[in-house]
């Protein structure tokens, strides 16, 4: 007995020890693996990651307020089928991306799925961030898995109307109109131009703004191979301007330091930014390095233009006669009365402005602009200029709209778009209207 007992001992402790060897070579396996992983994260990639999130302006959408914790969605975004919530993209394994594998978050970043298979409404910008580089969605991972606070917020949830609820119809959606291609360099094209195409055409997402909408609300062309693309759209009630060659409409007559600059400071090209695209610049833009800046530049002054009709023609002798009535007071055009009592002190007689404070208006590419949406919008509510890091000091320009009828806003900037030179088509008392109308009822 006694030796069967020290044989059964010696067996469980052989047995034990074996089970205690497969624990710890597990322990071990897990550990390596964790640390293998660990050291595939690196400062580095983390920091690109933080960087490429900000030339993809993603915190604009993905977060609900400047109260609001970074990145954990709720941010009700305007559509033409009814109010978006954006998602919470932060780490939080319940209602965030906490349990996203990089395989899990380049499909949804690139295609528009989420993790359980659901189908993202075109609002997510997928259809230019398909083009976005392995590299770059794997720093985009660890950055967003690494260095974003997890935050435990559930967004409200996105109610369409029928049929836009159904959201697997998505797929034929997704099918007629998103090419799933990765940017390729073009070869006839230097890595200077390559630079800024893959930014405006990927993470930038420019098109997402700047590019008409066909029936599908698709955008309707995602490279400079189409010349709508950047031809400028209405969004949201701002009209997005014009970025191709146009000389008056467009980006003609910047140049390419002028267009670096406005993306980096809100100034340039002698305006003013305005509306969404102050989101873009202090959230975006003015973080991007000078070269990214300067690539952006480069490829967007290699479109041609689109062929808007206006035009700007400074030295003519009817300007030179228009603008010494109205220095005499002897102008009689309507518009002219409001013009020198409500916007003389900021933007002069001359239409020129003060460079840096408030922007000129001979010549502006918007005041020419084919819509006149943003400069009516302007008038009614107002605005504010950017607040960047190297941009001067803000300025603000107060609201007309319980000061001026419709038809008094119609008649100045009409006055406004035919003055110094300027040439583009009047704007009527039917179209201020409409758009003072579309405004009261935004929430």
């Amino acid at each position: 007995m006694v030796l069967i007992s020290m044989l059964l001992n010696m067996n469980f402790r052989s047995i034990l020890n074996r089970m205690t060897v497969k624990v710890v070579t597990c322990a071990c396996v897990t550990l390596i693996s964790s640390l293998a992983a660990a050291q595939q994260v690196n400062s580095e990639d983390v920091a690109r990651g933080a960087y490429l999130a900000r030339a993809g302006d993603c915190i604009a959408c993905h977060t609900a307020g400047p109260q609001q914790p970074p990145f954990a969605g709720g941010l009700p975004l305007n559509s033409p089928f009814g109010i978006i919530y954006s998602t919470n993209i932060t780490p939080d394994p319940v209602n965030g991306i906490g349990k996203y594998t990089l395989d899990d978050f380049s499909r949804a970043v690139r295609n528009g799925i989420a993790r359980d298979g659901k189908r993202l409404y075109p609002a997510m910008p997928y259809a230019s961030f398909t083009a976005t580089t392995d590299d770059d969605i794997r720093a985009l991972y660890f950055y967003f898995m690494n260095e974003v606070k997890p935050v435990n917020h559930k967004p409200p949830e996105t109610k369409l109307p029928f049929p836009f609820n159904i959201r697997w119809s998505l797929i034929f959606w997704d099918f007629a109109f998103v090419k799933h291609e990765r940017y390729k360099p073009h070869d006839d094209r230097d890595a200077q131009w390559n630079r800024g195409a893959y930014l405006v055409q990927s993470l930038g997402h420019c098109g997402a703004c700047h590019t008409p909408r066909g029936l599908g609300f698709q955008e309707r062309a995602y490279t400079e191979a189409s010349p709508v693309y950047l031809s400028g759209a209405v969004v949201d009630n701002w009209y997005a301007a014009n970025l191709r060659g146009d000389a008056a409409a467009g980006l003609g007559r910047w140049s390419e330091a002028d267009i670096a600059a406005f993306l980096e400071t809100g100034h340039g090209g002698q305006i003013a930014a305005f509306g969404s695209m102050i989101d873009v610049i202090e959230n975006s833009t003015q973080y991007l390095h000078k070269d990214d800046l300067n690539a952006i530049a480069h490829y967007l002054k290699s479109l041609p233009a689109y062929g808007e009709k206006a035009s700007y023609e400074p030295d003519t002798a009817a300007v030179a006669i228009k603008l010494s009535a109205m220095v005499t007071g002897e102008m009689e055009h309507p518009g002219a009365g409001l013009y020198q009592s409500f916007c003389v002190k900021c933007h002069k007689e001359t239409g020129n402005g003060e460079p840096g404070k408030f922007p000129k208006l001979a010549g502006n590419s918007i005041v020419l602009s084919k819509n006149a949406t943003s400069l009516i919008r302007l008038v009614l509510e107002g605005g504010k200029t950017a607040q960047t890091k190297k941009g001067p000091k803000p300025r603000e320009m107060p609201a007309f709209a319980k000061k001026f009828t419709d038809r008094q806003i119609a008649e100045v900037l009409s006055f406004i778009r035919n003055s110094w030179g300027n040439e583009a088509s009047p704007v009527t008392t039917r179209q201020v209207s409409s758009l003072r109308r579309a405004l009261q009822k935004i929430p």
